[in-house]
C-alpha cells in the first residue's frame, strides 16, 4: 500500500482531462512535474502506471474493453468458468458481489459480464485511479457501455472499512496479494508493480471474519493452488481454476 516511497504521483501533462485531475486529488494522488520510479501518466488518451527505470517493461493500465478482456468475456467459458461457479452465477443471475480487493478489476469484469452487480473496493490511491479511468473509458465503448455502468461501481476505501460500511451483498469476493511462482515476463512486470506500488496484504487473514459476517450467501477467496486457506479456515468446497483455486465458504443457499 505504501508504494512509490509512500507517494502516489501523477505526472502533469497539458492534455490531462480536468475530471481526471479532480479525481486524482480526491484519491490523494499528488500532481508532479517530474517523477522517478513508479508513477501514473497520461499516454494515448489513457492513464497508465509506468516505471521510469524499466522502459522496456511496458505500461500497466485498466482496460475493460481491451482485446484480451473482450476475448475472455466472449470465449472464456462464461458461467462454466471456475470463478462463476464459485460465486454462484452458474446457479443464479444478478447476484450482488463486493470485490473487496479489486486490483486491476479483471475478475470483477468477468463477474459483471455474467450478470453480477459488482462493487469494486480498492484502497491504493494509484490503483484506484487506474480503475476509475478504466471505468471511464469503458463507458465510451459501445460494446460495454450498455451494461457496465450499471454493474460495476468503484469504492475508494480499505477492504476492512468497506466490509463494515457497505450494504449486505450476496457474495464477498477476496483476492489478497500472494507471492507468485510464475516466471513469465508479464507476470513479473505486473507482480513487481503491485508489490512495489501496492505492497503486501498483511491484514488479509483479518478480512475473512469481516467478509463472512457481511455476506448473506457466501464468501469466495481466490488463492494460488499451493497456498494455505485464508485465516486457516477450511472452506465448504474448493473449485479449481486453470491457475488458481477458489475456496467457497457457504452461509446460505442461493435462492
Amino acid at each position: 500500500m505504501n508504494g512509490l516511497n509512500g507517494q502516489h504521483q501523477l505526472l502533469l501533462a497539458d492534455n490531462l482531462p480536468t475530471e481526471l485531475l479532480a479525481q486524482a486529488q480526491t484519491f490523494g494522488v499528488s500532481l508532479v512535474d517530474a517523477a522517478q520510479g513508479w508513477h501514473l501518466c497520461w499516454f494515448e488518451q489513457q492513464l497508465v502506471l509506468r516505471n521510469s527505470d524499466l522502459p522496456k517493461q511496458g505500461d500497466i493500465l485498466v482496460d475493460f474493453a481491451s482485446g484480451a478482456a473482450t476475448y475472455r468475456r466472449k470465449f472464456g467459458g462464461g458461467k462454466s468458468e471456475a470463478i462463476a461457479k464459485a460465486v454462484g452465477l452458474s446457479k443464479k443471475a444478478g447476484l450482488t458481489v463486493i470485490d473487496a480487493t479489486a486490483g486491476l478489476g479483471r475478475d470483477a469484469l468477468v463477474l459483471a459480464s455474467l450478470g453480477a452487480n459488482v462493487t469494486l473496493v480498492e484502497r491504493n490511491p494509484s490503483v484506484a485511479l487506474l480503475l476509475w479511468d478504466g471505468l471511464r473509458r469503458a463507458k465510451l465503448d459501445p460494446e460495454v457501455c450498455d451494461w457496465l455502468p450499471e454493474r460495476m461501481q468503484l469504492v475508494f476505501a480499505s477492504a476492512a472499512e468497506a466490509l463494515t460500511q457497505l450494504p449486505v451483498p450476496d457474495v464477498v469476493y477476496l483476492d489478497p496479494m500472494f507471492p507468485a511462482r510464475e516466471k513469465s515476463a508479464a507476470v513479473k512486470k505486473e507482480m513487481r508493480a503491485f508489490h512495489d506500488v501496492v505492497g503486501s496484504d498483511p491484514d488479509a487473514d483479518a478480512l475473512y471474519a469481516l467478509a463472512y459476517a457481511l455476506a448473506s450467501k457466501r464468501v469466495v477467496v481466490k488463492r494460488p493452488g499451493y497456498a494455505e486457506f485464508l485465516a486457516g479456515q477450511k472452506p465448504s468446497m474448493s473449485i479449481e481454476g486453470k491457475n488458481n483455486r477458489f475456496d467457497v465458504y457457504v452461509k446460505a443457499a442461493l435462492d
